[in-house]
């Protein structure tokens, strides 16, 4: 199965482990960078460390054969997977005691490694998708338009238009009232197939939702063609692209990649930048590990902005799931409290829970002065 929504994160973020390890496979598989033997041999060593590392874990053996037959499962179908498939990346969900298995072809190749813990590590999953947003490129001419669905890298062809458009008048070609009378013709078939092009793009929006609208116009007819568009759609036109209506898919793909990137990058820095000035104005915001876990705790978090691969230990209260940095026990029912591995994911998965939103941001940031992690509060308390 292809990673595609933040649903699938929320489902994992969700599950019980009822006590239980579970374990979260990652794995970089990117073809470009490495050929399938050299994948393979990074299967190999991955899995042998997981396991020396599992039987070495202060757990009781019923745990340790669970996380070893997780082992043996993804073994197997690493095995069978890295023959078959093209993604840049693999993720492996796997709770054998509880019977539970999510594999996952992913669109960017993440760091290598297995995470044992008592829920999954979707961390790296909410970072992939903060680098794609839906996409509907439309490429545009006198007498065409053609759509694509560009997501998670990806593109697919979803429609197409032809219009009986006359060619314009040439220069000389007519003289006085005849030559403006075809003109306005012309023009009536223009607009005319701009209007159905703009109501396409209207029905393809409901049965192929999307974030943002690319459009491509030649002869600087964008204008003209997005005064048609309905006010909904007039709101996700984020970019105005280079292509052509004749350009390979491929093509298109490139140039639609390389503007998400760049409005990616100044989407980040706008969200950073509102947060640095909400916290200036003393508003319904806050920043630094400590204090923003505080307030996680007290169901204050509305949007959590973190560093991207910012990870810190960490401790967890077994009965009412508070995190702490370095709290031997629990203030509220004073019961020793878990140690956790990374504090950033499981501070991650619970404004997921939740029904939060997380904004991972690549560094250097000016996010990095305030500690690599903050959050938009809901109130004040």
């Amino acid at each position: 199965m292809k990673f595609q929504d933040r649903s699938q994160i929320e489902a994992l973020a969700k599950f019980k482990s009822q006590g239980d390890l579970v374990t979260s496979f990652y794995m970089d598989t990117d073809k470009g960078r490495m050929n399938r033997k050299e994948i393979h041999l990074v299967l190999k060593n991955l899995l042998n460390e997981a396991k020396d590392r599992a039987c070495g874990l202060s757990i009781s053996k019923e745990k340790t054969e669970s996380v070893l037959r997780d082992l043996d499962l993804i073994a197997e179908y690493g095995s069978q997977a890295l023959g078959t498939s093209n993604a840049a990346g693999l993720a492996v969900f796997s709770a054998s005691q509880r019977k539970f298995w999510q594999p996952l072809e992913l669109p960017h190749g993440p760091r290598s490694r297995v995470i044992f813990d008592a829920n999954f590590y979707v961390r790296p999953l909410a970072s992939i998708l903060d680098k794609y947003s839906h996409i509907c490129a439309l490429l545009i001419d006198r007498r065409e338009a053609v759509w694509y669905d560009v997501s998670m890298g990806e593109i697919k062809f979803l429609d197409k238009l032809l219009s009986d458009v006359p060619s314009r008048v040439r220069d000389g070609g007519f003289e006085g009232t005849s030559a403006k009378r075809i003109e306005r013709r012309i023009d009536a078939h223009l607009q005319e197939h701009y209007k159905k092009a703009a109501q396409k793009t209207f029905e393809l929006s409901k049965k192929h939702p999307f974030d943002w609208l690319f459009i491509a116009s030649e002869e600087n007819h964008g204008p003209d063609f997005e005064s048609h568009l309905h006010s909904y759609l007039c709101d996700k036109v984020k970019a105005r692209l280079h292509s052509r209506v004749s350009d390979s898919p491929a093509k298109v793909l490139q140039e639609v990649l390389e503007v998400e990137s760049r409005l990616k990058k100044a989407e980040e820095e706008e969200v950073v930048q509102k947060l640095i000035t909400e916290l200036e104005r003393g508003g319904l915001a806050t920043s630094g590990l400590r204090d923003t876990i505080h307030r996680l705790n007290q169901f204050e978090v509305q949007t959590l902005v973190v560093t991207h691969n910012f990870s810190r230990p960490g401790r967890i209260c077994p009965t009412h799931k508070f995190l702490y940095l370095d709290e031997l026990k629990c203030p509220i029912d004073d019961k020793k409290t878990d140690i956790v591995q990374d504090l950033i994911d499981e501070a991650i998965e619970t404004v997921l829970k939740r029904g939060g939103t997380v904004r991972q941001v690549e560094p250097p940031s000016k996010l990095d002065r305030y500690g690599g992690i903050g959050a938009f509060l809901k109130y004040k308390a």
